[in-house]
């Protein structure tokens, strides 16, 4: 959604850490693959290769509040787009607000406002 507003390296280090944050709780899901995908789509990067970062090396790179928040928010779109939330996702979305200085409240907002999105995406069209 917001992700073309990241300089280069910032898309670069958002795939990598968008790649860590799917496949933490040991598996590539279903609902998370197209996510990447549109994620690479979305920032021009269909070709990019994931490198392996390090959580702490990816969010290094990450200096301004706006690409601190468009992090946050697409992360949290991705964690929530298979419906499951495992411990090891919440772990590191602790660390990724921690990180970033959000305290409880901004992220309880950034939270709430990801699941209203998903919501609005599911709700049934009239015909």
């Amino acid at each position: 959604m917001f992700l073309k507003k990241l300089q280069q390296e910032e898309k670069e280090a958002f795939l990598e850490l968008a790649y860590l944050m799917a496949t933490i709780d040991g598996k590539f899901s279903v609902f998370e693959n197209p996510v990447i995908a549109k994620y690479k789509e979305e920032m021009d990067l269909e070709d990019y290769k994931i490198k392996g970062l390090a959580i702490d090396d990816i969010l290094k790179v990450f200096k301004e509040e706006r690409s601190k928040h468009i992090v946050l928010t697409e992360i949290l779109r991705l964690v929530y787009s298979d419906g499951i939330v495992h411990e090891n996702e919440l772990e590191s979305i602790t660390l990724i607000k921690e990180h970033f200085g959000f305290d409880a409240n901004k992220y309880a907002n950034f939270k709430d406002w990801i699941e209203g999105i998903k919501e609005l995406a599911n709700y049934p069209e009239h015909e």
